[in-house]
Parts: C-alpha cells; structure tokens; sequence
C-alpha cells in the first residue's frame, strides 16, 4: 500500500466551499481523499498557509518550491517520490496508487423517493 502526501498552496480550506465560489477540483480531492482515509489508506494532506514547517522539512517539495515558487503548488508525492507538480491527481491515479477501483472514489448520493399512494 503506498503512502501518498499532497502539498497544498495556501487555502482558507481544502474542500473548495469557501470563499466567493466553489472549486469543483477541490472539492473532488477532497472527497476521494475522505474516502481513501475512511478506508484506512496512508494519505495525508499539507497546506502551506496553515503548516509551513512540512514543506521545509520535505526535501523534494522544498526543491520544487525553491526552484519554481509556489505556482508549482500542489505537489504530490507518492511513497516520498513526486507524482506530480502543478496539479492534482487524477481519482484514477488515487485508484491505481493506493489498488483501489476508481468507482470507489465517486461518492453516490442517496436519493430516497417517497410515494403518496392516496
């Protein structure tokens, strides 16, 4: 099972909800991140406004921070490896990185019905 870390850019939240309008990208890492972690998947999640210190402490992610600046933010890496730089996974990378079906990373929502047989 492979340990994958994502460092964030600076965000008021991680889910997208806040702020003017909603980010669906965020709000989808969010969600597949939530239910990797239900699972009991190794998956941690860093935001540079709120926890400076980890991405000093990463020597890849402080490499690509020096050498591009926070614009290459989000960096993802996967067992201390960069997967990538500038953007988020894809929910088939997650699915493939963690040996998951990338059907397990779409929350369904519950519709319930009601019927009025008068």
């Amino acid at each position: 099972m492979s340990k994958v870390e994502i460092f964030d850019p600076a965000l008021c939240c991680p889910t997208g909800v806040c702020g003017p309008s909603v980010d669906p990208e965020l709000t989808r890492v969010a969600t597949s991140i939530f239910l990797l972690e239900k699972k009991g998947f190794d998956i941690k999640r860093y935001n540079l406004g709120t926890e400076p210190a980890k991405f000093v402490e990463n020597t890849e992610v402080y490499k690509v921070l020096h050498e591009k600046g926070p614009d290459s933010l989000p960096v993802t890496l996967v067992d201390g490896k960069i997967a990538k730089i500038g953007i988020y996974p894809t929910n088939e990378e997650f699915a493939d990185w963690v040996g998951v079906k990338v059907e397990e990373l779409t929350k369904k929502k519950k519709v319930s019905l009601k019927i009025d047989l008068k």
